[in-house]
């Protein structure tokens, strides 16, 4: 990532584009189109890096990059802007804003997965989208169909590699039924209880765990990435800018620790569900887990999303689409208008009902 991605076109000297159509870089004005890896750019070795060196500070200079980034001041997202840029819509909430002149220093990305949806498939996604919502404003349904192109973003992501093995002490429970005789409407009649026999249980669990993904932004829920999922990283490329061409990149903010610190909780979950059943049985009791994991190593990714944010009556709407597989995730919007006649018709439906049952009944 640097601070803006051009790449001039050998035969006219205009900027290549990424084509998501065929993965090459095309001149938007006069079409000549090159391989990516072809070009005078060179390529990059899609690698893990160690996690225990990255927290000392002691990864390669070669690993480390500064960017210009512009940081919003209402959602907090960071982006890169070129020099010539200053001033700017943020991508991700539509919020006017000034560049303020900033370079920060970060781990460079290692793999990219590229955009393999163009704006146009993605803002039609988009709109199909809405149009399935029936509690949606329709001002606000013609607005996002007619409105502004969206924005391609690459969002960063960690992902961590680790091999675990757990030692843990456990119960094992087994359902059995007891007969007994209890009173019921005055008689005696017999039911079978359920009881469970515990016994002891230990044992190890051992897995290695491979790119555990993590969002290393803040500017979006996670509630939307998450459904966005799930990727493709089996496709994930090595770095190369010539994937950026044309599109921005978001900064990451979420440090590299706070990012592990969420993969281990990812990491704890799994490997419970795992001695879980190791121990086996009907039931079961964990009494404790003690986990060494090893060989730590992690990558700075970006994944590829198409941004739309509106400002409609005073409040922002923003939608998100995986630039892969085009599933689509965003605000809710509700109308008033819509939801009062909905309420109305059930409201008449339930009286038309009960008028018939009441006349069907004399």
């Amino acid at each position: 990532m640097s601070e803006e991605h051009r790449f001039p076109c050998e035969q006219c000297g205009a900027d290549y584009r990424f084509n998501p159509g065929d993965g090459s870089l095309t001149c938007d004005h006069c079409g000549h189109s090159v391989t990516i890896g072809a070009g005078p750019w060179g390529g990059a070795s899609l690698k893990e890096l160690d996690f225990d060196a990255a927290i000392a500070e002691q990864l390669p200079e070669s690993e480390i990059e500064e960017t210009r980034v512009l940081s919003c001041p209402n959602c907090a997202a960071q982006v890169e802007f070129d020099p010539a840029t200053h001033a700017a819509e943020c991508p991700f909430c539509a919020t006017p804003v000034v560049t303020d002149t900033g370079v920060s220093r970060h781990i460079k990305p290692r793999g990219v997965l590229p955009f393999a949806l163009d704006e146009r498939t993605a803002h039609k996604a988009m709109g199909d989208w809405l149009g399935r919502l029936w509690f949606a404003p329709n001002g606000l349904k013609e607005y996002a169909r007619k409105g502004r192109k969206m924005q391609g973003i690459y969002v960063p992501y960690w992902t961590f590699d680790a091999d675990t093995k757990s030692s843990y002490r456990g119960e094992r429970g087994v359902v059995y039924y007891e007969t007994r005789t209890v009173m019921r409407d005055g008689k005696r009649v017999q039911q079978q209880v359920p009881k469970v026999r515990w016994s002891p249980k230990s044992g190890q669990v051992a897995r290695f765990f491979d790119d555990v993904l993590v969002l290393a932004s803040q500017s979006l829920p996670k509630s939307y990435t998450d459904a966005l999922e799930p990727w493709d990283l089996p496709s994930l490329e090595p770095y190369q800018p010539e994937y950026l061409a044309g599109f921005r990149a978001e900064a990451y903010t979420v440090e590299l620790q706070e990012g592990y610190s969420e993969a281990r909780g990812y990491i704890a979950r799994v490997i419970e569900r795992e001695v879980r059943f190791d121990i086996g049985g009907d039931r079961q009791r964990i009494h404790g887990i003690d986990t060494d994991v090893r060989d730590v190593t992690f990558k700075h990714i970006l994944l590829p999303v198409w941004m739309a944010a509106y400002k409609y009556r005073g409040q922002t709407y923003r939608f998100v689409v995986n630039g892969r597989t085009g599933r689509v995730q965003g605000e809710r919007p509700w109308s008033a208008i819509k939801i009062t006649v909905a309420v109305v018709l059930g409201l008449l439906v339930a009286a038309g009902v009960g008028y018939l049952m009441a006349t069907g009944q004399q």
